[in-house]
């Protein structure tokens, strides 16, 4: 019960920093899209530091829940964000939640619920083999990586979208070595974390997700980037947890059914939560028609 409990406040820090981050990002020079001198000229936004506040509690609150609990139980309990960011940005909207919203709230939760219930969460602290280690590690980068690329010749519209699947992959991942560098503290304290490389990785992933997720919120609408990025990150975590970490799912037929069910529908809820009215629709800087036009 204290994992979920950290885990859900950490998804609400999350949700409402979100929000808080991209009214401050609409306003930043596009000039600066993909470039380190975003972050730099949103620092001096209050609405954004108060957004990143909130969101380095978020990610405080998930490194405990990561440390005490499986990866694979926590990120799907890490997506709720969604519901959180939805709250917010419906009561500073005025929009009523309608057909498509609670709906998509209903498959959202109901869709963690079954995961968490049929698969049972449970795991292990075993080493997998390195190359599966660096393998799967090399998958979700280079797939990050790719989807980055792609996004600066797609229509604009469609780039929010491949920017936010690429951080949430990479936020995936440093949510798994989040785990790795609470298992070295454990095991060998504050001199284990200084001479070991995954720490050192889950700050370097940090920033990069963040310049990506802010490029996001400055090119389009809440509703266009928030939902990959929030689909992306549990489905990279849970592939590292069982294909490295040593997490365990139970794998009789009628629970990968239920599993696999629980999946998709926290993707369809997901995107029906992240496309309703009531998310933030932009600053409506880049015309309509413009983006339909690849660069």
């Amino acid at each position: 019960m204290t994992v979920i409990l950290l885990a859900l406040g950490a998804a609400c820090c999350l949700g409402l920093g979100f929000v808080f981050q991209q009214a401050a990002a609409q306003h930043a020079p596009v000039k600066d899209f993909l470039s380190p001198r975003l972050l730099l000229d949103l620092m001096r936004m209050p609405r954004w530091l108060a957004g990143i506040g909130l969101m380095v509690c978020g990610m405080a609150l998930g490194a405990f829940a990561l440390g005490m609990g499986d990866i694979t139980l926590v990120e799907p309990l890490l997506a709720t964000n969604l519901l959180f960011a939805m709250a917010l940005s419906r009561w500073l909207t005025r929009q009523r939640l309608g057909r498509s919203g609670w709906a998509g709230l209903w498959l959202l939760a109901g869709g963690v619920t079954a995961f968490i219930v049929a698969g049972r969460p449970h795991g292990g602290r075993s080493a997998a083999d390195p190359l599966v280690q660096w393998l799967i590690m090399g998958i979700v980068l280079g797939t990050a990586l790719l989807l980055t690329a792609l996004a600066k010749r797609v229509w604009l519209a469609l780039e929010a979208a491949l920017l936010g699947v690429a951080a949430g992959l990479l936020y995936g991942l440093q949510d798994a070595l989040t785990r790795m560098s609470g298992d070295l503290f454990t095991r060998g304290g504050w001199a284990a974390i200084a001479t070991s490389w995954p720490p050192y990785a889950v700050l370097v992933l940090g920033v990069t997700a963040l310049l990506l997720v802010q490029s996001a919120f400055e090119t389009a609408p809440l509703r266009l980037s928030l939902p990959a990025l929030t689909a992306a990150q549990p489905l990279a975590g849970i592939a590292c947890g069982v294909g490295f970490l040593g997490d365990r799912l139970q794998v009789t037929p009628g629970a990968l059914a239920w599993q696999a069910a629980g999946i998709v529908a926290i993707v369809v809820g997901i995107v029906l939560i992240g496309r309703h009215p009531a998310m933030p629709p932009g600053s409506g800087r880049h015309h309509p028609v413009h983006a339909l036009q690849p660069h």
